[in-house]
């Protein structure tokens, strides 16, 4: 028997109906009884009691088919007849396409253009018929809704539906089935808010005390920001480095569960998220995908900033869908989320034994990485990674002492430019270049899209610096330096505004000002 702690009525549906839509979520046709793992490494470090509730080992590695087929198996005959279809970019499309093969039915999953052949491969061998259309999820959800309305298919939400949520909410129930132990909080990924609406709407209502928090990438906070303003807001731009959470809108019935339900909200950089994938590789052997990895970041940023000590903390592993080839990155940042690394600039004088001086001011600790190029005959300018036994202690330490021993620093741990680009280029100037101007930029990736981006930003000024690396991700960087007379400033930055490219000036940063400016 289940006791409702809280009943609070709403306009529309009330919250206390989904208790007994997630009793009867129609799930486990598809879907695993997942494990709650304690994550033993982590927990002795962070000195809390860490489970881990693996949903990345579920079929299609994410929580998603169990919203997807919950509603598509309670569609009714007539309803689903012609087919279904939904917009996706990666799990909700696997999700869909297997709880339609497993009904027997149609299924259309509209996708970007710029969507790896991985995950179209994989929604293809589950039966999905794949319409690859747009730039961005913007674009294939509009298509998606198009293809609806002329097909006669039904659209299956991503997140903001009562039977997609109710088919999330069956975690909260298994999580509280799995341990008779007390649960402090747990802590749960937030991009369109289905996955935390529906955990809240069983756990709030059964076990009360049990806080929860939601976790956001401070670069894609759009329920945060929800809830902050009291009804949803559409974000102008999403980070795309956990790209299973980017989302602009937040769903009206999860932003009004999440508003009564949850007990706040936090963010995480992409650092913290690099460090967090690291820490569930050691104690499960196993890798998540971005988005997996915002719970236990979460979870460690809360109890260090709240010194919780002997708390049981639960995480949501909610998904493994990553590209090999993004491995690199989250393996290249993972040591600065976890402050074991630190990344400075320095200028040197250019003499004799000044290099030396500087590498004994480092003592013993271990160096990443050491970038160096030749200024001029009075100085040069060094790019250094330097690992970190006791963190943000001895990093303000060193610093310290690298200024009282007579060298210029500049630290660059938190600086996005110099992670993404700076690091990787040799340090040089031009000259010749008097007036130029430094933007970084995204742009989809896909067959033909760097020629595409040179062919937009057009020929009218010289491009005097370069930088793009493939990040194994939806969308690609660049790092470019445009040479541009004051008085043509205006039509340059009318130009930009054009493109219709997301991008940011960067000529005031001190990583450009010491190696490249």
């Amino acid at each position: 028997m289940i006791t409702i702690a809280r009943v609070c009525d709403k306009v529309g549906m009330k919250t206390a109906d989904y208790l007994e839509r997630i009793e009867n979520a129609r799930v486990y046709d598809v879907a695993e009884v997942t494990p709650l793992e304690l994550a033993e490494n982590l927990s002795q470090r962070l000195g809390n009691r860490v489970l881990m509730k693996r949903e990345d080992l579920q079929s299609v590695f994410s929580f998603k088919l169990r919203g997807a087929y919950n509603k598509i198996a309670r569609l009714p005959d007539e309803q689903v007849q012609g087919g279904v279809i939904c917009s996706s970019a990666g799990n909700h499309a696997q999700g869909v396409a297997l709880a339609a093969q497993r009904r027997g039915v149609r299924a259309v999953i509209v996708m970007p253009v710029t969507t790896p052949s991985i995950k179209i491969e994989a929604v293809a061998r589950l039966g999905g018929e794949v319409v690859l259309n747009g730039d961005t999820y913007d674009d294939a959800y509009a298509h998606a809704q198009a293809l609806a309305q002329r097909q006669g298919l039904v659209f299956i939400h991503p997140f903001d539906d009562p039977d997609v949520i109710a088919g999330q909410g069956t975690i909260g129930k298994e999580i509280l089935e799995q341990t008779d132990e007390k649960i402090d909080v747990l802590f749960v990924p937030v991009g369109g808010g289905g996955l935390v609406a529906g955990i809240a709407a069983w756990v709030k209502q059964v076990r009360p005390e049990v806080r929860i928090v939601g976790v956001e990438p401070d670069d894609s906070d759009a329920m945060q920001r929800s809830i902050r303003a009291g009804k949803p807001v559409t974000l102008g731009h999403v980070g795309i480095f956990a790209d299973g959470v980017a989302v602009r809108r937040v769903g009206d019935e999860t932003f009004r569960l999440c508003r009564e339900l949850v007990d706040e909200f936090i963010t995480v950089d992409t650092d913290q998220t690099c460090a967090a994938i690291r820490d569930i590789f050691e104690d499960t052997r196993s890798i998540v995908e971005p988005a997996g990895g915002l719970a236990v970041a979460g979870a460690k940023k809360y109890a260090a900033e709240h010194g919780l000590d002997g708390k049981t903390l639960v995480t949501i592993s909610c998904g493994a869908n990553v590209n090999f080839d993004r491995l690199r990155h989250i393996a290249e940042r993972a040591a600065v989320g976890e402050l074991t690394e630190m990344l400075l600039a320095a200028e040197i004088p250019e003499q004799p034994g000044s290099f030396r001086r500087f590498c004994e001011a480092l003592g013993r600790r271990g160096v990443t990485e050491f970038n160096y190029r030749y200024g001029d005959d009075r100085k040069a300018h060094i790019f250094v990674g330097v690992q970190l036994r006791q963190g943000m202690a001895e990093r303000l330490e060193l610093l310290e002492k690298l200024k009282n021993e007579g060298f210029i620093v500049v630290d660059l741990t938190d600086n996005e430019m110099a992670k993404l680009h700076v690091r990787h280029m040799v340090g040089g100037r031009a000259p010749g270049v008097c007036n130029e101007r430094l933007f970084r930029f995204e742009f989809p990736e896909r067959p033909g899209a760097l020629l595409d981006f040179l062919d937009a930003i057009g020929t009218e000024w010289n491009i005097s610096l370069f930088h793009y690396r493939n990040h194994g991700s939806d969308y690609g960087r660049i790092l470019a330096g445009i040479d541009v007379p004051q008085e043509e400033t205006a039509e340059l930055e009318a130009h930009l505004a054009q493109l219709g490219y997301p991008h940011w000036e960067e000529s005031d940063n001190p990583a450009y000002a010491m190696f490249l400016g």
